[in-house]
């Protein structure tokens, strides 16, 4: 298949159309062209038109935009926004805020040091949220003892407090199921793609310090 090739969008896989490697949606990212011939993101891979699939890497984004990839997928002239990374790393970013909203509604979250090392305590978290200007030795305090968990930290004491609606949120547990997974998802596409995004996803041994970093 030449690159100028759209992708197909059925089927559980997506193929890049800058590398040519197939993967799952939710860990890829997908772009349309607006009616103004506007190459937009589609984030939640919902909007309408043929898609555009790219492998959630900024190296990749950028190759697209240099290569012409995303007109010849298209067939046709289209307009690529200077600030495209931007958009994405925002869009990314805000996603994996709105998901924290919605576990705290579905009651599949808590946050506090206590309730967390409690959550970690009773084996129920699947994943760890500790803010990007948070304390090393807190985070190292609150896994202390606990099994292997991986551990987010893309999103600021800011964000946190904004998704629970509380005064100062430094520390997050999700529970297993579908929000965990999904968060982990838009960490791992915004670990990819961001500009100046910090080390964000790390797994801690029993003891509490940093095993291996991703």
């Amino acid at each position: 298949m030449s690159e100028s090739e759209a992708d197909t969008e059925t089927g559980p896989l997506r193929r890049c159309a800058v590398t040519r490697q197939q993967g799952q949606p939710e860990d890829m990212i997908r772009f349309v062209v607006s009616p103004s011939s506007v190459i937009t993101p589609d984030l939640g891979a919902k909007l309408p038109g043929r898609g555009i699939w790219l492998s959630a890497r900024q190296d990749v984004v950028e190759q697209a935009c240099k290569r012409g990839v995303f007109a010849r997928a298209a067939r046709c002239q289209v307009q690529i926004p200077d600030d495209l990374m931007f958009q994405i790393e925002k869009g990314l970013h805000q996603r994996m805020i709105n998901v924290l909203g919605l576990a705290r509604r579905a009651g599949q979250s808590v946050s506090g040091f206590t309730k967390v090392r409690e959550m970690i305590a009773r084996q129920q978290a699947a994943v760890i949220v500790h803010a990007s200007d948070g304390s090393e030795d807190e985070l190292r305090r609150l896994l202390s003892g606990a099994r292997e968990l991986p551990v987010i930290r893309t999103l600021s004491v800011k964000d946190l407090t904004q998704a629970f609606g509380r005064e100062r949120v430094v520390n997050v547990a999700l529970a297993h199921g579908g929000m965990a997974s999904r968060l982990c998802c838009e960490n791992g596409r915004f670990i990819g793609v961001a500009i100046s995004a910090p080390q964000v996803r790390r797994t801690f041994s029993a003891d509490g310090f940093e095993q291996a970093g991703q």
